[in-house]
This record gives C-alpha cells, sequence and structure tokens, in this order.
C-alpha cells in the first residue's frame, strides 16, 4: 500500500505508522485534524513529501467537520487548522507547500460549502497521485548517476515511506537497482531516532538491495578507505542559494565526502525548494526532545547517567558548497544551483 491512502467509505486517512516498523506493520486510522497534526509531530508519518500530503489531507478532514455554512466561516475553520497544522513541524516546507497550495484552491473554488468540502478533499487526492508521479521521474532522473557496482553511503530514510510511493533518494537508488546494475548500500543508522537502521533497511530488504548498517560516525572511515563511490541523501527545505536542510548529521557526511572527493546529491521534488528563504542561515531548525536521546539504552539500561542533559535538532544545514548535484522531477541541477534552477523551470531570476 502507500504510505498514506484516503478510505473514502470511512472518511479516514489511513497511515503506515513508522513508529512500529520493523517490528511490526501497523496501519492506523485519523479522522481529524488534530490527530494528523499529532501524527505529523510524533513521526507516525515523516519525510517531507509525506508530510505534505498528510497535511492536506488533515485540512481537509479539518473541511469535512466544519460546521459554517457560509463561505467566510468556513475558510476561518480552515485556517485553524491550516494554523494547527503548519506548527507541527516547522523545518520541512513542503508541510507549508501543501497547506497553502490547499487554501489557494479553495479560495479559487467557486461554490457552496458543501461543494468546497468535497473539491478540496479531490484536490488532497490529486497531490497524493502527483507525488507518486513527481517521485518516479526523480528516480528516473537520477538512476544514470548510479553505476554499476558502486557502493552508496544513504543517510536517513527517503524512501516510499517517506513519500506517498517511491521515494526521493532512496527511489534513485531502486530504480537503478531495477535496470539490473549491482549496488550495495551503506545505511547510516541515523540517530536518535533510527530512520536508517529501522526503515531504510527495512525497505531495501523488502526490495532485494544488498545493505549494510553501519553507525553514523563510521561513514568517515569508509569514505577514507576508497570503499564508497557515491553519497545520496534528502532535503526538507532547499534555501534559494541551494543550502540544505536535511536529517542532522548530513552536514558532517558531506564534508567528509568532500575532503575524499566523494559526490553528494541531495534529492527532492522542487516543492521543496523555498526560493523566499536567502540561505540555510534563514531555515528554522526544529529541536526536538532531550528525551528522544537520553531514552536510548545500553544493554537494557539508560546509557545516559541520571540527570543528564541533552540537545537533540533534528536537522543540520549542508551549505551549497557541498552537494554535487541536486536531482529533482525536473532534472539533475549543478552549480550555481540558484542560476541553473531556474533556468531549468524556464524563469527570469
Amino acid at each position: 500500500m502507500r504510505t498514506l491512502e484516503w478510505d473514502s467509505s470511512s472518511r479516514e486517512l489511513r497511515l503506515i505508522n513508522q513508529r512500529a516498523l520493523p517490528g511490526r506493520f501497523e496501519v492506523l486510522a485519523y479522522c481529524d485534524y488534530q490527530s494528523v497534526a499529532g501524527a505529523i509531530q510524533d513521526m507516525t508519518v515523516r519525510g517531507a513529501p509525506a508530510i505534505g500530503v498528510a497535511a492536506a489531507y488533515g485540512l481537509a478532514l479539518a473541511g469535512l467537520a466544519s460546521a459554517a455554512v457560509d463561505r467566510n466561516g468556513f475558510f476561518q475553520d480552515l485556517q485553524t487548522a491550516a494554523m494547527v497544522l503548519r506548527q507541527s513541524r516547522p523545518t520541512a516546507v513542503n508541510l507549508t507547500w501543501a497547506l497553502e497550495r490547499m487554501l489557494a484552491f479553495a479560495g479559487r473554488f467557486d461554490g457552496d460549502v458543501p461543494a468546497i468540502k468535497d473539491a478540496i478533499l479531490e484536490e488532497a487526492g490529486r497531490m497524493a497521485d502527483e507525488d507518486v508521479q513527481v517521485n518516479l521521474r526523480i528516480a528516473e532522473n537520477g538512476a544514470g548517476l548510479i553505476e554499476d557496482g558502486d557502493t552508496i553511503i544513504h543517510h536517513c530514510n527517503t524512501g516510499a515511506l517517506a513519500t506517498v510511493d517511491w521515494g526521493t533518494a532512496l527511489g534513485i537508488i531502486r530504480k537503478a537497482h531495477e535496470q539490473g546494475k549491482r549496488l550495495h548500500v551503506l545505511v547510516d543508522e541515523t540517530r536518535p531516532r533510527l530512520q536508517g537502521a529501522r526503515l531504510t533497511a527495512w525497505e531495501l530488504q523488502q526490495y532485494g538491495i544488498s545493505f549494510e548498517i553501519i553507525t553514523d560516525n563510521a561513514a568517515g572511515y569508509f569514505l577514507h578507505s576508497g570503499q564508497v563511490q557515491k553519497i545520496l541523501f534528502g532535503a526538507d527545505r532547499v534555501a534559494a542559494n541551494g543550502d540544505v536542510a536535511n536529517k542532522v548529521g548530513s552536514y558532517m557526511l558531506a564534508l567528509a565526502a568532500r575532503d575524499n572527493q566523494v559526490p553528494v546529491y541531495s534529492v527532492f521534488p522542487c516543492s521543496t525548494i523555498d526560493l523566499l528563504t536567502p540561505s540555510g542561515d534563514d531555515i528554522p531548525v526544529e529541536e526536538r526532545s532531550a528525551q528522544e536521546v537520553l531514552d536510548i539504552q545500553f544493554q537494557g539500561e539508560a546509557a545516559a547517567p541520571a540527570g543528564a542533559r541533552a540537545r537533540n535538532p533534528a536537522f543540520d544545514i549542508t551549505p551549497a558548497r557541498l552537494i554535487s548535484a541536486y536531482v529533482t522531477e525536473a532534472g539533475i541541477i549543478h552549480q550555481p544551483f540558484q542560476t541553473n534552477y531556474l533556468a531549468l523551470e524556464g524563469r527570469e531570476g
């Protein structure tokens, strides 16, 4: 199944519970926007594209629940829901992009409140279908970067679970595998929530792709010893200058890659690009609960001493100078990022 699906009979959003994997495959149902916001915040659903579409369905649920009988009251209810959903994960720009698209669509729709409710639900469905096609194009565009016999370091999870289907960086690896290329993936654990060890490893098992899990701080060893040909990771927001906000650890990985002349590819849909944010310094970085770090156990007991404190930024910023190229559904973008992206889109700077 897709990472998220709309159940038209029960009028619920169904999400794969990514907190339960790989131990069990579980699907949860959500019938209001507050619970969808909670699922985004607690990472039941995660990955920038999947978060965006989940938020779109959350707004559609808010519309279905609205008791307003006039357009003004209905749009006030949508704005209230959008504010709650927007605050659930501040770094991933796809969430804001999806909500703004939904609100703009609703504002343009000419009809009464019941008709708008149906229309925005259909729009959320279109966004889900578009996400699948966008990620398939990303995979097709990027697969040519992978050569037969490559060993690739992959950080966090960017597969089907991070999108509606297919994935971004991991989608490229999946497509290259389907093309018959022999490849091997070194999967960063991605501490502290272990999206690599739990989710990416699980997806690679489903595809039959060769992989090994490594600790995050072992990546430099494999790069320096010449065992890695490429690094692929995703993006949660890309600034106008090409700086990339991605899962924390991406910056250190890119630094080690630069020192060892290994190319780094950031892979994402164009909806992740935020031209209104000049550089990575302007991207808000979510800091999550210290308990995600302090609750880690060693031999069945807490790894940290009682009373210890922790910091837990969920993302870091990789400067554009460390990115070899960006892979999108519109094509592969080389440096300088902003100039070449605008040229690719046929827009003037």
